[in-house]
């Protein structure tokens, strides 16, 4: 049989058969001819010559501290995957930078500057994405920080103020002014961005640590609030990844060394290998996934 489920004139089928292999080339026929339409039918992509489906077709997702690394990763993937994309950074100038280069890879993107802890900038981001794309359906939440390096009883009041304003608050307070946006195209998805730090803490990182273990307590809460308008939010733990981020954690060859031994995995990860998980969770595939943290961190912490 070749691949259009022609048989050959030799081919010799017991007759007990028949019927299940007709089933089988009318179905594969079926998948060769979807085209783009109604009755969800599928936008065909090509990848190394097979044709597959593009999962996020006509999806709008925004995407937080994403004009590098971890951020600009799952930006770059979701749009691949056939959705709009609404990229953010603090700084016009990554902004730029990271469009320009997306842009330059036939995606349709946008982006604007925003500081996840300003409240201006959050209605001025969702504003945005709403001018330009008339809707949202996704939301990442990927930004962060980290103003702390040491042991955390000298981490000051000050330092814990910030680490939970932009990790656990602003969080929050985006999905607040997001979902009603997503609750209006019919429900969506929602990713929040945590990390390997809320199951096993890096050193030195206490604040941190805390403040990606309460977004573990976030998702399940928003998870179990908004089903009732069809969003489903799940969160993604990130391990040890090589982002400009976690550059005070490798470029230190003994706490490079000293972190994977901890962990029990031979090298880091990198920032593609967090991307297709996202894509997956905010596509038709998880419709019956939320309230799940997915951990891609190459066997570090495994757990069940």
């Amino acid at each position: 049989m070749d691949i259009r489920g022609q048989y050959r004139e030799d081919s010799r089928v017991p007759e007990r058969y028949t019927v299940h292999f007709s089933m089988f080339r009318l179905s594969l026929q079926r998948l060769l001819s979807l085209s783009h339409g109604g009755g969800g039918s599928y936008i065909m992509q090509s990848v190394r010559g097979i044709q597959t489906p593009r999962k996020l077709e006509g999806k709008v997702a925004l995407v937080t501290a994403s004009s590098e690394g971890i951020g600009l990763a799952i930006a770059r993937r979701l749009a691949q995957d056939g959705a709009r994309v609404h990229i953010s950074s603090r700084n016009q100038q990554n902004v730029d930078k990271a469009l320009q280069e997306l842009k330059k890879e036939g995606l349709d993107v946008e982006g604007t500057v925003c500081h996840v802890g300003k409240k201006e900038d959050r209605v001025k981001l969702v504003d945005h994405v709403m001018q330009k794309f008339g809707g949202v359906d996704i939301l990442v939440s990927n930004a962060a920080v980290n103003p702390f390096f040491g042991n955390i009883l000298d981490a000051t009041e000050e330092v814990w103020d910030k680490v939970f304003d932009i990790n656990l608050k602003a969080t929050f307070l985006l999905v607040k002014l997001v979902a009603p946006k997503i609750q209006e195209r019919g429900g969506g998805s929602i990713v929040i961005v945590s990390s390997i730090a809320a199951f096993t803490a890096f050193p030195a990182l206490g604040p941190y640590n805390v403040s990606k273990t309460a977004l573990l307590g976030l998702t399940k809460v928003l998870s179990a609030d908004l089903t009732t308008q069809n969003i489903r939010v799940n969160c993604l733990a990130p391990g040890f990844i090589r982002t400009r981020f976690s550059s005070i954690l490798w470029k230190n060859e003994t706490l490079y060394n000293e972190i994977k031994l901890k962990l029990g995995i031979s090298r880091m990860g990198e920032p593609e290998e967090c991307a297709g998980i996202v894509s997956f969770l905010c596509s038709a595939d998880a419709s019956y996934i939320t309230g799940e943290t997915m951990m891609v961190a190459g066997g570090g912490y495994p757990r069940l």
